[in-house]
């Protein structure tokens, strides 16, 4: 069975990379800054753009590849009734981690798996304890790190991890972008074989 990762994310691909599956990696083709603002004029719900642009994402691919396994993913930072994305520019990456800096927020991570008509849907919450951060050390952390292509501006699995003084977490897997947990089940739900 052919297995297509409807995103360009190289966070995404190295997760899939650790099942030791071949699978493929394609763009989405959609306009995601048109649809969230759709999405959310509708509902403002966090956990329900995130599922709906995963969705989308999953079904721009499995139309064309309707007998391939289909996973498609979004994440976004939630604080303060405030939806965080991919920050862009070290300035806005710096914007952000302010406003975090000594807060609690969640990081929402959803998945859409598509195989034959089929949907698998799952999202993952993930809680996370930021200590408090001035000026200083932020502007440090972005120039270290880079995290312009990160929800929330930060890499757990580089230096990022020393924000924060806590995560409560299902799936730590989720946090860098794909929640494998899930993946993993609905993978051998539909007759994939793992290690």
């Amino acid at each position: 069975m052919d297995i297509i990762l409807a995103s360009t994310s190289p966070y995404r691909k190295q997760l899939l990379e650790r099942l030791g599956l071949q699978f493929s990696c394609m763009a989405p083709e959609m306009d995601e800054e048109k649809l969230k603002s759709e999405i959310l004029a509708t509902d403002p719900d966090p956990a329900e753009l995130a599922k709906q642009l995963g969705r989308a994402k999953a079904q721009s691919i499995a139309q064309e590849h309707p007998d391939a396994i289909v996973i498609g993913s979004d994440q976004l930072a939630h604080l303060d009734e405030q939806i965080l994305g991919k920050p862009g520019s070290a300035e806005r990456a710096i914007e952000q981690l302010s406003k975090m800096a000594g807060k609690t927020h969640r990081l929402i991570t959803a998945v859409t798996i598509l195989h034959q008509g089929q949907s698998f849907e799952h999202v993952d919450n993930t809680t996370l304890y930021m200590h408090a951060l001035n000026a200083e050390a932020i502007t440090r952390y972005v120039q270290h790190d880079q995290p312009l292509n990160c929800a929330g501006s930060y890499k757990l699995e580089a230096a990022g991890i020393s924000l924060f003084d806590r995560i409560d977490s299902d799936d730590h897997s989720a946090i860098t972008g794909l929640p494998l947990l899930f993946v993993c089940k609905i993978l051998r739900q539909l007759g994939v074989k793992l290690p």
